[in-house]
């Protein structure tokens, strides 16, 4: 649906555009409003991670189901935190993609209801575009143009953003996202679900003393591949359990950890270079990660490049980046959704 230009102008004009944004493309239920694309007035999560645990991994159907249980309080809940009723707000927004297609129909079916019955404009915004935006929410300083590592569970890449919303995919993971190798890994040396921040714990207490090195085909590349060192470190273990040897899971975990993020960082350091910025952004869940955090604060302050890392709670899915990224889709005049918009398990990022 084109976007009504008297509509438009109203907003744009507007001193305070205030956005509730809709989140659900995984295990996190999220209502958050945002104004001007920078204020969190409110920002609910409603997490599925202790469910998910007993399972060893994110299953969606229960995944679809927690979220059609709670989304309803979560938003109530968000408007209530903000002081502000439905009245008050200027634009809905949502997670369209990418992400488990079940919980994201969820959202979007919430969103166009909440649109439909408050008559209020709808915007779709893509999950990867809102990881970056949570950036802008964290430092008010932050611009456009730079390069951005985007780390999750989901999604592994390279971005050059050149604007609020044009953004240049330089490269991205062929196989496994990083956060999911994190969580098989995690998976086949005892720690469960969510591996992330258990393998970031562990490896604290562990020596980078294994080498899980394999051929890198990708190395004059900024793409990644994670399959490789994942089933490396799989063949470890198992060769330990068939020779009855011990295995130290401090040293496995801080052995892996460091073969990737030197992997993460080499790259994007790399790619901040030949592309001629000055500034290097993180986004994402695996943003979290302490060693991640440590080398490229070095090697940034080495390069002389400035480093944009998201605050903890909004390294992982939460609804106030979708807000954010919305209401810069809004300036730049973004289409305007229908009730016909649907969910995408995949979106590029463009």
């Amino acid at each position: 649906m084109e976007i009504d230009e008297k509509l438009y102008n109203e907003l744009k004009n507007k001193k305070s555009v205030k956005i509730l944004a809709i989140e659900s493309s995984c295990d996190e239920t999220s209502v958050a409003i945002i104004e001007n694309g920078r204020k969190i007035l409110s920002n609910i999560i409603a997490t599925q991670i202790e469910i998910h645990t007993r399972f060893g991994g994110v299953v969606p159907e229960v995944a679809s189901r927690n979220h059609i249980t709670a989304i309803s309080n979560v938003c109530n809940e968000a408007l209530s935190q903000a002081n502000l009723k439905i009245e008050d707000i200027d634009i809905i927004a949502v997670t369209y993609g990418a992400g488990l297609l079940g919980a994201l129909l969820v959202g979007v079916s919430f969103a166009k209801g909440l649109a439909y019955m408050s008559n209020k404009p709808l915007l779709a915004v893509s999950h990867i575009r809102g990881h970056i935006a949570a950036n802008y929410l964290t430092h008010q300083d932050l611009e456009p143009p730079f390069i951005c590592l985007l780390v999750s569970g989901g999604h592994t890449a390279i971005v050059n953003v050149k604007s609020y919303t044009e953004l240049e995919l330089i490269g991205s993971t062929v196989d496994d996202a990083v956060g999911e190798a994190f969580d098989k890994v995690a998976r086949v040396v005892g720690l469960g679900y969510p591996g992330g921040p258990k393998i970031d714990k562990m490896a604290k207490e562990g020596k980078e003393n294994i080498t899980f090195a394999h051929k890198n085909i990708l190395a004059n590349t900024y793409n990644f591949s994670f399959s490789g060192i994942k089933t490396a470190v799989i063949n470890y273990v198992h060769n330990m359990e068939q020779k009855n040897e011990k295995i130290n899971v401090c040293d496995v975990c801080a052995s892996f950890q460091k073969e990737v993020v030197d992997e993460l960082v080499n790259k994007s350091i790399s790619a901040v270079k030949k592309y001629n910025q000055t500034k290097l952004v993180v986004a994402g869940g695996v943003g979290a990660n302490s060693k991640l955090k440590e080398v490229l604060k070095i090697e940034c302050e080495k390069n002389g490049i400035k480093l944009y890392t998201p605050s903890l709670n909004l390294c992982t899915d939460n609804a106030a980046m979708i807000g954010s990224q919305a209401y810069y889709q809004l300036l730049d005049k973004n289409d305007f959704e229908d009730l016909n918009l649907t969910a995408k398990a995949t979106v590029g990022i463009k």
